[in-house]
């Protein structure tokens, strides 16, 4: 071997070549490591179509710069686009390098719809139904949050009845201020009119068939209900298959017996001028009107 000139000349060729990418190696990390490569300069800016209205460069370097290893170099930027989508309204965030010490981070924003789980929750839904963590008072002065609750996992269900109840109950010139699905899987909400509406469980597509006719014929009939009732309907139970029942203030409906003693001229008891503030409303089909006081509520199934 030590004769072959060849094969030594061979040899060594291959340890100068090692001696020197070692020196490169040994090199390119020293320079790597330059003060000048410290990541100093970080520009934020909305992404396409989109606007920032809660998140600024000063919140955004407080917040993520802490989380942030590494220089121009070194850093990972999937870790560094984790980072900043950990600040308060970030949603989405892309992060590239910037020449020589520098990121650029395009961010969009969480638009927020409602809350989710009641206010004292500190949880909001955004309008992909996604559930962030912000400032309530933040949310709060740039829409009317809608309250939104429901189990957990079914955030975008809730947000797309929002929707569709929303049309629903467009020609009866209100919207849903809160949306609930119970543990039951079964609908909720209230309207800006104040009215409560029981909705009923949705499990497959014949309840939501069954949901969504209820519903509109509920709204068909609103007109009627009003002019009857007036406009103060405190609740709608919509559960039933062929009518619905409201409870509306200011009229309430009495049994067979009190009516027959109010005939009479009695008066029951905890009553004045035979009418009663504190008997409770009752969901009845038989029962008779006796009074229109202010301060009673009544029931009516209507088919």
């Amino acid at each position: 071997m030590w004769h072959n000139t060849r094969l030594l000349n061979a040899v060594a060729s291959a340890l100068y070549a090692l001696l020197a990418l070692g020196c490169l190696g040994v090199g390119a990390m020293w320079l790597m490591q330059r003060p000048m490569f410290q990541l100093q300069q970080v520009r934020v800016m909305p992404m396409a179509g989109s606007e920032l209205h809660h998140v600024s460069g000063p919140s955004v370097r407080a917040n993520a710069l802490a989380k942030l290893r590494g220089n121009f170099f070194t850093l990972n930027l999937d870790d560094a686009r984790a980072a900043f989508e950990s600040v308060p309204w970030v949603r989405r965030a892309s992060v590239r390098r910037v020449w020589p010490n520098g990121l650029l981070v395009e961010v969009q924003e969480h638009e927020a719809l409602g809350t989710w789980g009641g206010n004292d929750s500190g949880k909001l839904v955004n309008t992909y139904g996604e559930v962030f963590v912000a400032n309530l008072a933040e949310a709060e002065d740039d829409v009317d949050l809608v309250a939104l609750a429901g189990p957990e996992g079914t955030e975008q269900d809730v947000v797309d009845k929002l929707e569709t109840m929303t049309e629903w109950f467009k020609p009866m010139n209100t919207e849903p201020v809160s949306v609930t699905l119970t543990d039951r899987y079964a609908w909720r909400a209230r309207l800006s009119n104040g009215t409560v509406i029981e909705l009923g469980r949705e499990l497959n597509d014949d309840d939501r068939t069954a949901l969504a006719a209820r519903a509109r014929r509920f709204v068909r009939a609103w007109p009627q209900v009003t002019q009857r009732w007036g406009g103060q309907i405190e609740y709608a139970d919509l559960r039933y298959p062929n009518g619905f029942a409201v409870r509306a203030a200011g009229v309430r409906f009495l049994t067979d017996a009190q009516a027959a003693v109010l005939a009479k001229g009695g008066k029951l008891p905890g009553t004045t001028n035979g009418t009663s503030s504190a008997a409770k409303p009752k969901a009845t089909l038989g029962g008779k009107p006796v009074a229109n006081n202010k301060a009673t509520r009544s029931t009516e199934k209507t088919r």
